[in-house]
């Protein structure tokens, strides 16, 4: 069978849990006989002309098809916000994809920088397609369900006005960002509304103010026109469900990852070795790590991040001073994900500090598949995996103050760590996993 498989970034550039994730199914599926494309999108920097945006290359023997988006206008658009959801160039190089891959099933694993009129268009050639929600994006324009990146938000209201608001508040020029903040979210919402209702005059950023005001309403009616949805927590199904994605069209998958067979046994070490293994963003909360360990007692605990310190060089700048006069925190870079049995070897546990709804991040199920403890924040998505204090521990989000008591119970209780190693989760292989897909596609599992 022809499958392509899309995302909104992929390899070699970028390899967080999406891409490898998308990887690993193309992977399996090629391993099984099938042909895989892969049409991923790109985060430019450059001035490129509307048929400059378009390339392709092979990785490990996939062939990729990646479009250079850009927040500027292109094809015709001129907004930015929907520009990131409703791609009409995207669309164009997609439908060129078609007719020369004759893909006979798709499966979209991200739809940012693509937008979701992929559907629409692969509907309209009978063409099965098929969804994984990886985070929040189809719901949340940044993904996140997060608001100035700290606290946490349960999604668009009903004119998106919220959206407009914190968007408005991220805007570069601070008078801008602080007259935002002042402002009623009444005022944002009647707004929203009138400009959609086209009951104002033109205005400035009215075209931003009516994308985002639309964007969940088109976006929920294109996953509708979807084959099906893969589910990968109860988190993610609900907030669908919430926003008007039909329960029948949903199936739950946890997702699955390249198993490595060894059992590490983690016996207590001194210093206590923790590790951070993730994007280097502050979303994933690894200030929050650093700001835990200034509380510790000395010599009691080392600490790794593993990460790209250059995707976002200010906040990584800001990890750097805050780490400047503790020895003990090592910024070790990236490791092929191939590598990450012999990384969570080094370490005796990996702490997961996130500031938004994690979808579950891949890094826990492979801490899980070889008994490496995990500390982690206590939200829904984490919590469907992680146990308190069976096979790991929790804490509140964002307080580095519960992190570090947490920390010091492992340096104060050294049998709890063989106790959470023991206790340790069973992931899902990538071989079962793309089992799941394979007979959701084939109606299997829809049927029931």
């Amino acid at each position: 069978m022809k499958i392509l498989l899309t995302t909104h970034q992929f390899f070699p550039q970028f390899s967080a849990g999406t891409e490898v994730l998308t990887l690993s199914v193309a992977r399996e599926l090629i391993k099984r006989g099938h042909t895989v494309h892969v049409f991923t999108g790109f985060p430019s920097t450059k001035v490129l002309a509307d048929e400059g945006r378009f390339d392709e290359y092979d990785y490990e023997g996939i062939h990729v098809y990646r479009f250079h988006h850009a927040y500027t206008p292109m094809g015709g658009q001129t907004s930015m916000i929907e520009v990131g959801y409703d791609n009409k160039l995207a669309v164009i190089f997609f439908e060129n994809i078609l007719n020369t891959f004759k893909a006979e099933l798709i499966h979209f694993f991200h739809f940012d920088r693509l937008g979701t009129g992929l559907i629409e268009h692969a509907v309209k050639n009978n063409i099965p397609c098929f969804f994984t929600p990886t985070d929040f994006w189809s719901i949340c324009p940044t993904g996140q369900l997060l608001i100035n990146k700290k606290t946490t938000c349960s999604g668009p209201n009903v004119h998106a006005g919220n959206c407009i608001k914190h968007l408005a508040m991220n805007d570069k020029s601070h008078s801008v960002g602080f007259i935002a903040k002042c402002i009623p979210l009444t005022v944002f919402n009647i707004i929203s509304e009138l400009t959609k209702r086209k009951k104002l005059p033109k205005y400035p950023h009215c075209e931003e103010v009516n994308a985002t005001g639309g964007r969940l309403a088109m976006n929920i009616s294109r996953l509708k026109k979807l084959s099906g949805i893969i589910s990968p927590t109860q988190l993610m199904t609900k907030n669908l469900i919430q926003n008007g994605v039909p329960a029948a069209l949903i199936v739950q998958s946890s997702f699955g990852i390249n198993i490595d067979n060894r059992k590490i046994q983690y016996a207590p070490q001194r210093p206590l070795r923790v590790g951070f293994i993730g994007t280097i963003a502050s979303h994933k909360g690894a200030h929050i790590l650093i700001k835990a360990f200034s509380s510790l007692p000395v010599n009691s605990a080392t600490l790794k991040i593993y990460g790209n310190m250059k995707e976002d060089v200010k906040y990584a700048d800001n990890l750097r001073d805050l780490a400047l006069n503790q020895s003990n925190i090592d910024f070790c870079g990236v490791f092929e994900n191939s590598k990450i049995s012999t990384v969570l070897e080094g370490i005796d546990v990996l702490v997961v500090p996130s500031l938004w709804f994690e979808n579950t991040p891949l890094v826990i199920f492979s801490a899980q598949a070889v008994h490496c403890p995990v500390i982690a924040s206590d939200f829904p998505g984490i919590s469907e995996v992680i146990h308190n204090e069976v096979n790991g521990l929790l804490f509140e989000p964002g307080n580095s103050t519960a992190l570090a008591e947490k920390i010091r119970q492992l340096i104060e209780v050294p049998s709890l760590i063989e106790q959470l190693s023991a206790n340790a989760l069973k992931p899902k292989s990538i071989e079962m996993y793309v089992d799941d897909l394979l007979g959701i596609w084939k109606g299997d599992l829809l049927a029931q």
